[in-house]
């Protein structure tokens, strides 16, 4: 049987017209909330992985990243950038929305630190961003692979559907690769409950202008 770790990197698109508000959640009183610093870009840059291995090998592709999407706005990242942080003020999750391209909302690096999984930490972080959100902001479009099958389930929950647009920019859609991967991997219900939708032309056509990926 295949692991977890075996999962290959495929895009997924996900997209949310109206958020699910029943899916809300509050952070537990033994974490807070909080924006992320200007000295701590590093442990921003090695959230999303869970060891110091993959967060080295993968440093020039963060930092190029950053500079990419935020370089010129630093100020609006870390304002939009939250941490939730354990009783120390350790960062254990993280997560924003930001305005790719200046054009699109979109949910962004969202993660929670292996030891923190299973913990609601992830759904309350969810929560508190999207209720920022008035009903103008609306769409909301993200980009995640099959190997993070719990968000999936998680951004499913909240009204995000899975995108079937054969291309989101100049991004192949890789979502008939991955589908057999989330069927293996998440729990049947919760698979069943996932819903297709096609984004509008309109998006998929104003991304094919950008070279760059900024979600």
């Amino acid at each position: 049987k295949m692991s977890e770790e075996e999962i290959p990197d495929k895009n997924i698109f996900m997209m949310c017209k109206k958020v699910n508000e029943n899916a809300f959640s509050m952070l537990s009183n033994e974490f807070s909330i909080r924006t992320c610093r200007p000295n701590e870009l590093d442990i921003w840059k090695e959230m999303p992985f869970d060891n110091k291995r993959d967060a080295h090998q993968y440093k020039n592709f963060m930092d190029e990243y950053f500079q990419t999407t935020y370089g010129n706005k630093e100020e609006d990242f870390f304002n939009k950038t939250l941490f939730v942080v354990d009783k120390f003020d350790n960062p254990i999750a993280t997560c924003l929305i930001w305005k790719s391209y200046g054009e699109f909302n979109t949910i962004q690096w969202l993660k929670v630190k292996k030891d923190y999984v299973g913990m609601g930490i992830g759904r309350a972080l969810l929560s508190i961003l999207l209720k920022k959100l008035n009903k103008n902001d609306y769409p909301v479009y993200l980009h995640t692979q099959p190997g993070s099958f719990r968000a999936i389930k998680l951004y499913s929950d909240f009204g995000f559907c899975l995108v079937t647009n054969e291309y989101v920019g100049n991004r192949k859609n890789e979502l008939n690769e991955s589908i057999p991967f989330l069927k293996t991997f998440m729990p049947e219900h919760d698979f069943v409950n996932l819903k297709k939708c096609q984004a509008p032309n309109s998006f998929a056509d104003k991304l094919k202008k950008y070279d760059t990926i900024e979600f």
